[in-house]
């Protein structure tokens, strides 16, 4: 089977768009194994997949690198706009995307002082932050604010929020320096989080900038991440670290972010940058 596909980044972190409005293979999360896989695939973090949807303009599905569908990705819905209008499906500038966790409205930004040939910038408003633990979901009732835990052999002071998916926030001194490849996938898999979680060590620079590193779950360490920017966004300002506009910066690039007091909404803007587009020889 012949797949057509086309790679993009947001920040740095990899996808493969894929068009199932055309025939796909039944067994997504195999091919998203294959496709991702850095030195045997086209190399990704996740694949994305463009349906029809009943009640949005679009519907958004997202395989992980090692299989698994996930609920949302921040960076990919910038991505998956983009690719959208370039299949010529519509060419609205603002879409309502149904994803599993949720709906969500990206807009492009038609004017941004930084787009080019290949890179458009967009904001989108992911919704209200979840903070009750059981709605994350982690093993506990209530919110989920500097509460210490031990992981391994380290105690460490948790935050954790859901923008569709689940984060964990962790406030470090040095984030260049810490141990996210070791301490990341111990924490993931950690019984306290039902559905795994996505992991994110931060580094509070002032009140309007942050640093961040993100253990990606059933990915490993991300090049950015979306959601994890804004679940980090508002862990910031409930532990009083940081203004409600803020920019964070992560390995592949910086996000712009504002938690919105009057409506509880979380804005992200943000790079959509196509890379390459082919046709990937599937073997069924």
């Amino acid at each position: 089977m012949k797949i057509p596909y086309v790679k993009m980044h947001g920040a740095g972190n990899e996808f493969i768009m894929l068009n199932g409005y055309e025939a796909l293979p039944e067994n997504l999360g195999q091919l998203s194994k294959i496709l991702c896989h850095k030195k045997t695939g086209l190399g990704a973090d996740q694949i994305l997949i463009a349906y029809p949807s009943e009640k949005a303009d679009f519907r958004m599905v997202i395989y992980n690198a090692d299989g698994g569908e996930v609920e949302m990705c921040g960076n990919g819905i910038r991505c998956f706009l983009q690719y959208i209008r370039d299949l010529e499906l519509t060419d609205k500038t603002s879409l309502s995307i149904e994803t599993l966790g949720g709906l969500i409205v990206p807009n492009l930004i038609t004017d941004h002082a930084f787009q080019d040939e290949n890179t458009v910038w967009v904001k989108v408003d992911l919704g209200k932050a979840v903070l009750e633990g059981r709605d994350i979901p982690v093993d506990a009732d209530g919110e989920i604010i500097a509460l210490n835990k031990t992981f391994g052999e380290a105690e460490m002071a948790i935050t954790c929020v859901s923008m569709g998916n689940p984060h964990c926030v962790i406030f470090v001194d040095d984030v260049e320096q810490y141990p996210v490849q070791t301490v990341g996938p111990i924490i993931e898999k950690d019984a306290f989080f039902p559905n795994r979680v996505n992991v994110e060590f931060v580094q509070v620079k002032d009140r309007q900038h942050l640093i961040q590193r993100t253990w990606e779950r059933g990915v490993g360490e991300t090049m950015a991440c979306g959601t994890g920017a804004a679940a980090v966004c508002v862990a910031a300002v409930l532990n009083s670290l940081a203004d409600r506009e803020v920019k964070i910066s992560l390995k592949g690039g910086d996000l712009e972010l504002r938690w919105d007091e009057e409506t509880g909404h979380v804005f992200k803007t943000g790079p959509a940058t196509t890379v390459s587009k082919g046709v990937f020889d599937y073997d069924v």
